[in-house]
């Protein structure tokens, strides 16, 4: 359905009195053309079919307007954007945690994590704080981080590089789209 200037910004269609044309193209309830009435005519009609007149099409010459019960078809579209919305996926970012000195165990499960997150497609933030002395060996932690890249280059790609922010450093995995 296309919406006229005003409709868009208001968000709705001109229905019966707030159609401002003198002359209207019309449909019928069942999808028969009844061709171009007076403005009164029209709603005449639709007022004898027992429904509205409504503009679906304002750009066109003379503007045609259908004869359908407004009420259902307001309630068709919220139906039909509250269905949409459901299906809509949202991607989270969730958050793996780290130390530069983290033992091989423990980053074993911290990839499995990763990967499970990736695999449902979100985004992984990986976060390597330091803490005391370890801001020294910072290219431990880069090391680090470039390891866990190359394990899961496979299923993940990296949007956004290690950048250090203060006693940490940060980096940002997204699902790759080869799977």
């Amino acid at each position: 359905m296309i919406l006229n200037s005003k409709a868009k910004k208001n968000n709705a269609l001109r229905i019966n009195e707030h159609i401002t044309a003198g002359q209207v193209r019309v449909i019928s309830s069942n999808g028969k053309q009844l061709g171009i009435l007076n403005i009164r005519e029209a709603l005449n009609v639709a007022e004898d079919e027992g429904f509205d007149l409504v503009e679906v099409s304002p750009e066109a010459n003379p503007p045609v307007c259908k004869i359908i019960d407004y009420g259902k078809l307001k309630y068709k579209e919220q139906k039909s954007k509250k269905e949409a919305k459901k299906k809509q996926k949202t991607i989270e970012i969730k958050e793996i945690k780290m130390r530069p000195g983290i033992d091989k165990h423990d980053y074993d499960v911290k990839v499995k994590a990763l990967s499970k997150f990736i695999s449902s497609g979100n985004k992984v933030k990986i976060s390597l704080r330091f803490r005391g002395r370890e801001m020294e060996h910072k290219n431990l932690g880069f090391d680090l981080l470039k390891k866990l890249t190359n394990e899961v280059e496979k299923i993940a790609k990296v949007e956004t590089p290690p950048k250090t922010d203060g006693r940490q450093i940060m980096m940002v995995f997204s699902p790759s789209l080869m799977k």
